[in-house]
């Protein structure tokens, strides 16, 4: 997610007294205030960490959760490793593939991959974005169902073409990436989630720099995924797509999964 944003006022606040540590905490780590006007809250309650519009008007907050609600549905409903993004990235009999989730936002397609056995490495530059996907995996390792999906997902805060670029180590056999786009979901949670987060995120003006870097680390494929029936990323061309209702993945492929 791109960190080309609008001045945006934030602060951190404890929902309860017992909490007032672990906001001062995320406050000191974020550089944010705990006092005076704010367009945003970031707060931590009993149900952990979450962002908050405030005003009269404002949407519910967002927070991740990988324990409860739509991403337990989609876990225990969602079609398995039939799901289009597992044949993007090339989940199939005896293959689970290393991949690298290079735009993970609130980490939902990567607990999915998590989820079918694929190890996962998480990217999210937006630092408030990289807190809530933090807390939620700190709360999901606690969860005897989902601690061991939890554990196969690691995250890492930065720049994700700087990340790519000086990448140590063996390197990922997928790169998914999911650019902010003007999305055109209807769904009433991708709404308030783009409101939420617009203001700190934008769009993602840097996306052909980042397929670039993917390109030139992904030991096998690439995957991006695009609103249906927008255009390709501006660079390499992908060999071919599958495509859905809203959504559509293209693909880059380097060399067969096995």
């Amino acid at each position: 997610m791109s960190d080309e944003r609008a001045i945006t006022t934030i602060r951190v606040e404890a929902l309860a007294p017992m909490h007032a540590n672990g906001a001062a905490q995320w406050a000191e780590r974020l550089g944010l205030p705990q006092q005076g006007e704010a367009e945003f809250a970031l707060q931590l309650g009993d149900e952990g960490l979450q962002l908050a519009e405030l005003g009269p008007q404002a949407p519910g907050p967002v927070r991740v959760d990988f324990v409860d609600g739509a991403v337990a549905h989609r876990r225990l409903y969602g079609g398995g490793s039939g799901q289009m993004i597992a044949k993007a990235v090339g989940v199939q009999s005896g293959v689970r593939p290393s991949v690298l989730d290079a735009t993970a936002g609130l980490g939902r397609d990567a607990f999915v991959l998590a989820s079918l056995g694929c190890s996962m490495t998480l990217i999210e530059r937006q630092p408030i974005i990289a807190a809530l996907l933090e807390d939620g995996l700190q709360r999901a390792a606690r969860d005897a169902e989902v601690a061991a999906i939890a554990a196969q997902m690691r995250l890492l805060t930065g720049n994700a073409i700087e990340l790519m670029q000086q990448w140590q180590g063996e390197p990922p056999q997928v790169i998914y990436l999911d650019p902010m786009f003007p999305h055109r979901d209807k769904s009433a949670l991708v709404k308030k989630e783009m409101r939420l987060f617009r203001p700190l995120v934008g769009d993602d003006l840097d996306a052909p720099a980042l397929l670039a870097a993917a390109l030139a680390l992904a030991s096998h494929r690439v995957v991006v995924k695009r609103p249906r029936k927008a255009p390709i990323i501006e660079g390499a061309k992908p060999s071919y797509a599958l495509e859905g209702k809203s959504s559509r993945y293209d693909i880059y492929p380097k060399k067969a999964l096995k």
